[in-house]
């Protein structure tokens, strides 16, 4: 591609980024105005989905799979164990090791999340067209695998590693934000067509 023309795209790029952000900013608080996550931020809502797919995990790997540093972390999982949501045991094969457990209270705080926010993306989207759907499953897909495939590249191009997920307290983004299925709470093979 000759310069100009990369510049061109690299301009187009950029105009469809901005467009993007604001639209996912604009859904994302109309969701959150739809279906609050309180008594629980979006951080700690993060750790209750980690907790929820991978009930049992330490401290450590808990920090890892959030993005967060261990103390914040911890701070995080205070706040639900304080609320009932979260139960620290010690590990049986390393005392020295905290076990994280998700309590019956905070997986059925999450199926009452998930419920709600499945009614409301339900709504939306049985007013969009099988096509539309299969759309729009189809750019997700091609958005994320781009987004995997071009996050380490763009961290090496500015001289930096990779970077985790953010995960401390002042994370604002919508908690589901960095995995779309987390919306209705599905994983894999989604399939909106009707």
């Amino acid at each position: 591609m000759e310069p100009a023309a990369a510049d061109l795209a690299d301009g187009k790029a950029a105009e469809v980024a901005r467009a993007v952000v604001e639209q996912l900013e604009m859904l994302w608080e109309r969701g959150r105005d739809a279906v609050p996550t309180a008594p629980v931020s979006t951080s700690q809502l993060r750790v209750l989905y980690t907790l929820d797919q991978q009930d049992g995990i330490n401290l450590r790997d808990l920090g890892r799979q959030i993005g967060a540093a261990a103390s914040s972390a911890s701070r995080l999982c205070d706040r639900l164990q304080a609320i009932g949501y979260l139960h620290r045991s010690f590990s049986s094969t390393d005392r020295r090791e905290v076990t994280l457990r998700i309590t019956s209270l905070g997986r059925a705080y999450l199926s009452d999340l998930r419920a709600h926010r499945e009614e409301m993306l339900a709504s939306t989207l049985a007013a969009m067209t099988a096509q539309e759907r299969d759309a729009l499953m189809s750019g997700l897909a091609a958005f994320r695998k781009a987004h995997d495939a071009a996050t380490p590249r763009a961290a090496a191009r500015a001289g930096a590693a990779p970077s985790p997920e953010p995960g401390g307290e002042e994370d604002e983004r919508p908690a589901g934000a960095e995995h779309a299925a987390d919306l209705t709470g599905t994983q894999h093979g989604m399939s909106w067509t009707a």
